[in-house]
């Protein structure tokens, strides 16, 4: 993952700032591109492993449907409503289709994290249920920016 901020250092979260507020948020904006360049955006929930960010999407999509076409993806995990408390994560790069789709819970030990994390999380439940119109997408970003307006407080 490549540290691309140039500007905003100074309120660019550390990586254990980061890995602890994608661990904590819920819900996050993936960007996805038609095949006219027209952008989509839309909610989705997601878990972060420390390395990649492992979106649970419906197949039946168009954010799915995009991705089939162009795999790049852009995400923001955001929060804050003054000024002063914003703070946020931009992740990009390109998506990979993980697992079965839609997923039926096949044994998968690239999926042992993301399922493990995911149903305590969401459902408050341990063991992941599998609907037949979800599967896995990971993220594993090229770039990563990050921002704690909360920083600013104390600086001059």
């Amino acid at each position: 993952m490549a540290d691309t901020q140039r500007r905003g250092r100074r309120i660019m979260m550390t990586d254990g700032e980061r890995d602890a507020y994608l661990t904590e948020q819920r819900t996050c904006r993936v960007a996805t591109l038609g095949s006219d360049g027209r952008p989509h955006i839309g909610a989705l929930w997601f878990v972060w492993d420390g390395t990649s960010l492992w979106l649970y999407s419906l197949t039946r999509s168009l954010r799915w449907a995009q991705l089939r076409q162009d795999p790049r993806i852009a995400v923001v995990v955001d929060d804050g409503v003054e000024y002063g408390d914003l703070r946020g994560v931009e992740l990009s790069g390109e998506a990979e289709f993980i697992g079965e789709a839609p997923r039926t819970g096949e044994a998968r030990p690239e999926l042992e994290v993301p399922e493990r994390l995911f149903p305590p999380k969401y459902f408050g439940m341990e063991t992941m249920p599998h609907d037949g119109r979800h599967a896995w997408l990971r993220l594993t970003p090229e770039t990563v920016t990050s921002w704690d307006f909360r920083k600013l407080a104390g600086l001059t």
